[in-house]
């Protein structure tokens, strides 16, 4: 039978084109029981990559070809944003500016102090894990919303605006009792513990 505990372990990819910095820090994250791999550009990271197994990348900002800010800044704007922690041995304040505001975990200067780079790695790690449980989440909410029925979702639009059954019963020009008895089977369909929640999930589907 095969072990399959290390596969499900977080995995901090290291992309540094320096090999004594790749073999130190891929050393130092599995002494605390995490599992890394390393690359030594972006280009050979993107040719590997597998996005369902990255937790955290550690990248150096200075790399041949596209540099690690500008693939930073990339992935910020993709539809499979990475929990990113610069490294590097010359950190200006511009550079680590723009960095933190394409939502750069953390932006450090080298030699990393070992204490330091764990910190920022497993905050990177927490947001990955926050980031993808928020997606599994909207997933299973737009599957929901979609089983609702055409009337369920015109009531649901007026609820988590605030309208009350009496000002939704005038608004669609029906009985209070028929908007009690959708409103209820909407609230089911969707998990819906309260309008609070509802209007929660309804915020994961635009």
């Amino acid at each position: 039978m095969i072990d399959d505990r290390k596969n499900r372990r977080p995995t901090v990819i290291i992309i540094d084109d320096d090999q004594s910095v790749r073999e130190a820090l891929k050393g130092l994250f599995e002494s605390v029981g995490l599992s890394a791999e390393t690359h030594g550009s972006v280009k050979e990271f993107m040719a590997a990559d597998d996005p369902e197994k990255a937790a955290c990348i550690v990248l150096d900002i200075r790399l041949p070809g596209q540099s690690g800010l500008e693939f930073q800044e990339e992935l910020a704007k993709s539809n499979l944003p990475r929990s990113v922690v610069l490294i590097s041995a010359h950190v200006d304040v511009p550079m680590a500016v723009r960095a933190m505001k394409a939502g750069a975990i953390d932006v450090l200067s080298k030699p990393v102090r070992e204490q330091d780079l764990l910190e920022a790695v497993n905050r990177a790690i927490a947001r990955d894990a926050a980031r993808r449980e928020e997606k599994t989440l909207n997933v299973a909410t737009r599957s929901r919303y979609l089983m609702l029925t055409e009337r369920e979702r015109q009531i649901m639009a007026l609820v988590i605006v605030g309208k009350l059954n009496k000002q939704i019963a005038a608004e669609l020009q029906l009985a209070e009792a028929t908007v009690k008895l959708h409103r209820g089977h909407m609230m089911r369909k969707m998990k819906a513990t309260s309008v609070a929640h509802l209007v929660k999930m309804a915020d994961g589907l635009l």
